[in-house]
């Protein structure tokens, strides 16, 4: 079970009780917490799961939540990036809100399990541009 370090942003370190954070601070997260996490709309409603995401090589800047929509067992699942923006966490929700409703979404830029958008230049700036968020770089 991973602890919690709220004295720092150092994974690894030891917190005033005497914890050690293993893949979580206050302010860090490891990637592996992330995949799964629970995405939500405003009205609490599920929408799907964060699937990964995507790091500018350069940048570091996380540019992208990749977020699994629709299916069963796999089949006829979508993927959706999602400007990193765009997600808030929600302590008491257990994962990410986003001001996005389903109908939105339903129309929004995505892809299939063995499709790969990202090899076209647009596609980021095409996501970016249907949610209304200033492209990243």
């Amino acid at each position: 079970m991973a602890t919690y370090d709220k004295g720092g942003d150092v994974p690894g370190t030891t917190a005033a009780d005497g914890t050690v954070a293993m893949n979580e601070t206050d302010r860090l997260i490891a990637s592996d917490k992330v995949e799964g996490t629970a995405v939500y709309d405003r009205a609490g409603e599920s929408l799907g799961t964060v699937y990964n995401f995507m790091v500018d090589k350069y940048s570091g800047k996380v540019a992208y939540a990749v977020m699994s929509f629709g299916g069963f067992l796999g089949i006829g699942e979508r993927y959706h990036a999602l400007p990193w923006e765009k997600l808030d966490y929600d302590a008491s929700m257990g994962g990410y809100v986003v001001d996005i409703d389903r109908d939105k979404l339903e129309g929004a830029p995505h892809y299939g399990r063995d499709e790969s958008p990202w090899r076209d230049p647009n596609y980021g700036r095409n996501v970016y541009d249907y949610y209304g968020v200033p492209y990243y770089y």
